[in-house]
């Protein structure tokens, strides 16, 4: 709570003037906060180029890498890219990205082949930045930068756990460590932990709070409420004894509040003029943190990256060495043949422990009725499992076994709904499907992806 004057006054009673003079900090404090105005650091080019002409002549080498002098509409593709994004004003962001990647492959730090909506993009391909050829597999620019409403880019990139902090420090020099900061978070009193926390401060015993803690299921996000319908012992603790009932009540009130400061796990701010320039600054375990949360800090205009280490490509990592050790083999991931028979052995048995979101036993059972035969379907597979689409993932496996037909709504949505065998998995479909059948621009057939994904009602009503 906070303290009445009365109780201030008389906590620094022996500090004359101490009180009077937190007002006139105060009074002196004069700070505008400006949002939806970005300030994006500058990336120093090669001399003889602007950030717009060396972007393009990055994009032109690894265009020609990757596709040599094939495929025009591709070309298309790739200056389409580039000057929205010159347009909306990244430049600068995709060549510090395609930097720091870059560095972290030259000193031989694994880098994942890409994540989330960047991989649709040409021009992350084309700079090395992603690795999954986005032409190949119908993926959509849109999806991660709107021409029709401008927001932030958003490129996450994985790096092997062990060695993220290497490409943290590369950004520290490159750009100076007081242009750099990791981002706080605030870890909040979630179900459990609000009763344990509301029992200690009720000075209720210790076995009697984790006797009753111990009744609340063990489910992502639970909340007190669906814990209390859910678990029939914490349902009848509650309404046969008031001390319970108490505790329960107090700590609803509590539940999602902050209760801790940390640094977030992956997020890195980059400004242009020293970081305290733009944001209050604090150390958590001796890294310096902003004292913004992440939406704030977006909100305000910065570039916030996400630096996040995934123990997956460490585990690879070491399976090449040990592969190159014990049979003299050298293994490149890059160029193995996805089409594999003696892989797809595996997924078919389910035999797919420490294969990245493929390895919980729910996934093996579904691999095991899927009986995978292509990319594809580990892609599709991959899509459906999470809550909501995993209802669709029975009617998905009886369709490829023809157990079901394959049935279209409208007989051209066979375009771009075969490889699914008829079955809408993908935000990309929705996009493709809008455009198609709906007449959709691309920035609105990305609204309506955007609409669906969060049940924004308004918008859909408004689309349809």
């Amino acid at each position: 709570y906070v303290r009445s004057t009365e109780e201030m006054e008389k906590l620094f009673s022996q500090y004359p003037g101490a009180i009077s003079n937190t007002l006139q900090i105060a009074d002196r404090c004069n700070l505008e906060f400006t949002f939806g105005k970005y300030h994006l650091p500058e990336f120093a080019v090669p001399e003889g180029h602007t950030a717009q002409t060396y972007i393009r002549h990055l994009c032109q080498l690894g265009f020609d890498e990757r596709y040599g002098q094939r495929h025009p509409e591709y070309r298309r593709q790739l200056d389409y890219e580039l000057d929205m994004i010159e347009k909306m004003g990244f430049t600068d962001y995709f060549l510090i990205v395609s930097d720091f990647v870059r560095y972290a492959k030259s000193v031989d730090i694994p880098v994942g082949p890409g994540r989330g909506s960047a991989a649709g993009s040409m021009v992350a391909y084309c700079l090395d930045i992603t690795d999954v050829d986005p032409m190949k597999y119908s993926l959509y620019f849109e999806c991660f930068l709107n021409p029709e409403r401008v927001s932030m880019p958003d490129i996450d990139v994985d790096f092997c756990y062990r060695r993220r902090g290497e490409v943290i420090d590369y950004v520290n020099r490159k750009y100076g460590a007081d242009h750099v900061a990791q981002i706080v978070t605030f870890g909040t009193m979630a179900a459990k932990g609000a009763i344990r926390d509301v029992g200690r401060a009720l000075n209720i015993p210790y076995a009697d709070v984790d006797a009753i803690a111990k009744q609340v299921p063990n489910a992502l996000h639970i909340t007190l409420e669906n814990a209390l319908n859910l678990s029939k012992p914490l349902r009848e603790m509650y309404e046969s004894d008031l001390t319970v009932k108490n505790l329960i009540d107090t700590a609803k009130g509590l539940e999602g509040m902050p209760r801790h400061a940390s640094t977030h796990a992956a997020g890195v701010v980059i400004t242009k003029r020293p970081v305290y320039d733009y944001v209050p600054l604090s150390t958590n375990d001796d890294t310096i943190v902003t004292q913004y949360t992440m939406t704030t800090l977006e909100e305000l205009g910065l570039l916030k990256m996400d630096f996040l280490g995934l123990k997956t490509l460490s585990i690879i990592k070491d399976a090449v060495a040990n592969v190159k050790h014990t049979k003299g083999i050298d293994i490149d991931i890059d160029t193995i043949d996805i089409e594999d028979p003696v892989t797809y052995k595996l997924y078919c048995d389910g035999g797919t422990v420490g294969t990245f979101q493929f390895e919980s036993p729910g996934m093996q059972k579904y691999l095991r009725e899927l009986q995978p035969s292509t990319f594809e379907d580990l892609i599709a597979m991959n899509a459906l499992y999470r809550p909501g689409p995993m209802d669709y993932i029975p009617d998905f496996i009886d369709r490829k076994h023809g157990r079901k037909p394959i049935v279209y709504d409208i007989p051209i949505m066979e375009r771009y709904l075969k490889d699914t065998y008829g079955i809408t998995v993908y935000q990309e479909q929705v996009m493709l499907l809008s455009r198609l059948l709906g007449n959709f621009t691309r920035g609105e057939s990305d609204t309506l992806r955007k609409a669906m994904g969060k049940k924004i009602k308004s918008k859909l009503d408004e689309l349809k």
